[in-house]
């Protein structure tokens, strides 16, 4: 289980390290009608994975806790599965699930975000999307998805989004 928490580790540092070649910029396309424009949210955030009891030795499982902190302040909890390959040296992959709540560019609610990341002998690939119609409160209405930066042992987030105007 230990050998399977560091390739975690790693898969997801890679993966994180990755994505950043791979973050996408909002498109300044504003639309008429109830078309809205992407807009980006970025800063910082403090991740704690705890493993979790009763995970057997081929699929791992981990709580998640974060605090993100910049246009995003907001807490996270959820739940991540992992396995890697016993044959294959840097081949990985998890799956996770978690709940965000607090305040997005000054609007306050919570949504939920949907992980899916694989790493293939080293390559990493990694999807973080906002679970639709998840949004609640002012974030009702949220789309988007997140790219996860790991630089000198810092995690940060690029979340590029839209969400309808208030009502």
């Amino acid at each position: 289980m230990r050998r399977l928490l560091i390739v975690l580790l790693v898969c997801v540092c890679a993966v994180a390290i990755v994505s950043v070649g791979h973050a996408r910029r909002p498109q300044a396309n504003v639309q008429k009608g109830n078309e809205q424009m992407s807009k980006r949210a970025s800063g910082p955030f403090d991740v704690k994975l705890t493993p979790q009891e009763g995970a057997d030795a081929a699929v791992g499982r981990m709580s998640i806790d974060k605090q993100f902190h910049g246009d995003l302040e907001a807490t996270s909890k959820g739940q991540m599965l992992m396995a890697s390959s016993s044959s294959v040296k840097g081949s990985a992959g998890y799956v996770a699930i978690e709940k965000v709540t607090g305040t997005l560019g000054g609007r306050r609610g919570s949504f939920y975000l949907q992980h899916s990341g694989t790493m293939t002998r080293g390559a990493g690939d990694l999807t973080i999307t906002v679970i639709p119609d998840s949004g609640t409160e002012d974030l009702t209405g949220l789309t988007g998805r997140m790219n996860i930066i790991i630089a000198d042992g810092k995690h940060s987030y690029d979340f590029e989004y839209t969400l309808p105007d208030k009502q």
